[in-house]
């Protein structure tokens, strides 16, 4: 063998085995891309599962919850059974989820006067989170009584929500409801935990 042939034929082994380096390479890339997409999707429902079955999350429709929510914030709900007064809360109604304030809790007695004062157990509620006050849409009879496994709830903003104070809605029982706000992820400039 010439001299020639022997450069030819090393020539021909490193081409190989820069070819089989080449193979070996675009393997890998595709089986790291493959595991990729993979835990992407896992994460992706792990999210999914995160965000309906304990962390809701909402985009605020409308001013009823104005000034404490505003129209398209974005909020974090929480799944507990233990609601207090003055929780925010989400809940089904006719297909829609609405955000209100608990007002009374279950065998309470609710009055509000003329000019939108609520009195609950005979105690006049401390509201700051009201910007004003008024009796709004209700077609309640005063002296009302939650039932038992129900709120009353009520919307920040008196004279625009449409709640328990109408008996369209009613107090909300308790397997209705999806959960408590307790985060507002947007706007950044607002972000933070409610309540």
């Amino acid at each position: 063998m010439d001299k020639q042939d022997s450069v030819a034929e090393l020539l021909s082994i490193e081409e190989i085995e820069k070819e089989r380096k080449r193979i070996r390479r675009k393997k890998y890339y595709k089986r790291a891309f493959r595991r990729t997409i993979a835990a992407l999707v896992v994460v992706a429902a792990v999210a999914v599962l995160i965000a309906t079955l304990l962390l809701p999350i909402l985009r605020i429709s409308g001013d009823s919850m104005s000034p404490t929510l505003q129209n398209n914030d974005i909020v974090v709900l929480i799944k507990t059974k233990n609601l207090e007064r003055n929780d925010l809360v989400g809940f089904y109604y006719q297909g829609k989820i609405l955000l209100k304030r608990v007002i009374a809790l279950s065998d309470e007695t609710v009055v509000i006067d003329k000019d939108g004062n609520v009195y609950v157990n005979n105690k006049l509620l401390d509201e700051p989170y009201v910007s004003q006050l008024c009796l709004g849409d209700c077609d309640l009879e005063f002296p009302y009584k939650v039932p038992a496994g129900e709120y009353f709830v009520m919307g920040d903003k008196r004279s625009n929500s449409v709640d328990s104070r109408s008996s369209s809605i009613g107090t909300v029982a308790r397997e209705e409801i999806i959960g408590k706000v307790f985060f507002r992820a947007f706007p950044i400039r607002r972000l933070g935990f409610i309540g």
